[in-house]
């Protein structure tokens, strides 16, 4: 079997092993690959490994050895799904490899925004403490979580793995999601959407973006939060209108908001949110910890074997 991955440096920047996958095949990998560049790359491969890379009706029909395409994702919005079902080709895709790591983010932007310790160490190294007449000092306002209120939206298995967090800070925990006929987890409180952005002190996102939640972070839902809730996303850049969430941010509509996903990565480099007081912003790495990206490698490497057994797993085509 020829194995070819087209955009493996993300998930592998060279700290990782890649033989899971090439006991399989004969294994090639690029860093990065261009859109002009996939056909004459992919052209001979029977197991075809994708991240971002766009694989198109078109391009599908040109792929003659193609049987089956994975993705070191959880995403494959990048796949013409239709047109490998057409061809016969299985698309596999890699599903909870990231929670807990992206939990971990979650609470990472969050705790920054409620203790500052970022701003607070900078403020200590330029001798704001040595310089003090006091034993200590405040740069802004310290927030407890205990007691608070997390709300979630999407309760899948990342939304449980923050759930379990806020619990053990002592926060309450409501949340609202789509299959609402699903058990519910203990400890959890499943609420109407209009009641999760009422009640939420921290809001934090992690449904898949979809044509009925695309910009559900908007100026209506905004105005219902607390003025000193938090937003926190890790999720999808998409569920955020980020204009509506800048004016929310600037007029203290809501106290602060944790990005970890714009809706273009990389973005311009005069994109609306920087700089906006009290928005952190991270370079969508909240699943990128060694351990979460061994796990992705490992789940691709057992989607192939599965493949080549004819023990399918993880398939959306």
């Amino acid at each position: 079997m020829n194995i070819v991955i087209l955009d493996g440096f993300v998930a592998n920047p060279g700290d990782l092993s890649w033989e899971g996958i090439q006991q399989h095949g004969n294994l090639q990998v690029y860093d990065r690959t261009k859109a002009t560049q996939i056909y004459e790359r992919a052209k001979e491969a029977h197991i075809l490994i994708v991240n971002k890379c766009i694989l198109n009706r078109t391009l599908l029909a040109r792929l003659d050895q193609l049987q089956c395409i994975c993705t070191l994702a959880t995403g494959y919005n990048n796949i013409d799904i239709a047109a490998a079902k057409e061809r016969g080709i299985v698309v596999c895709n890699a599903v909870g490899y990231s929670s807990p790591s992206v939990a971990q983010q979650v609470f990472a932007l969050l705790l920054e925004l409620t203790n500052r310790v970022g701003v607070h160490n900078e403020s200590v190294q330029q001798n704001a403490w040595a310089n003090s007449i006091d034993w200590s000092y405040c740069k802004s306002p310290l927030v407890e979580l205990s007691g608070k209120t997390m709300g979630i939206y999407g309760l899948g298995k990342i939304g449980q793995e923050v759930a379990k967090i806020a619990l053990a800070f002592g926060m309450s925990v409501i949340a609202t999601r789509k299959n609402r006929t699903k058990p519910r987890p203990a400890n959890i409180q499943l609420v109407a959407l209009e009641q999760l952005f009422k009640e939420s002190d921290v809001l934090s996102l992690h449904a898949p973006l979809s044509k009925e939640n695309e910009g559900i972070i908007n100026t209506q839902h905004l105005a219902l939060m607390k003025s000193t809730a938090y937003l926190i996303n890790t999720g999808r850049g998409g569920l955020v209108n980020e204009l509506d969430l800048k004016k929310a941010l600037l007029d203290g509509q809501i106290a602060g908001a944790g990005l970890d996903v714009l809706s273009q990565e990389p973005p311009p480099k005069d994109h609306l949110l920087l700089n906006v007081p009290n928005c952190l912003i991270t370079p969508h790495h909240a699943w990128a910890t060694s351990a979460s990206r061994a796990r992705l490698i490992q789940i691709v490497a057992d989607n192939i074997k599965g493949f080549l057994e004819g023990k399918l797993q993880n398939v959306v085509s």
